[in-house]
């Protein structure tokens, strides 16, 4: 359970970094992402899930 939380941490503090570094280029992306279709979305969340439960095999293993 550490493990978790501990990852939900870095996960809003690397959120953070980027809207404080990046607000504008973070503004044109969500303006984009609300023009791509569900599909095209989903197919990014599920490659990109994918790909962090790879990473996280791989450091564990």
């Amino acid at each position: 359970m550490t493990d978790f939380l501990a990852a939900i941490g870095l996960f809003f503090a690397i959120e953070g970094i980027v809207f404080a570094a990046f607000p504008v280029a973070t503004k044109r992306a969500m303006t984009v992402a609300l023009g791509m279709p569900d599909s095209t979305l989903r197919t990014a969340g599920i490659a990109s899930a994918l790909l962090g439960i790879a990473i996280v095999w791989l450091v564990r293993h």
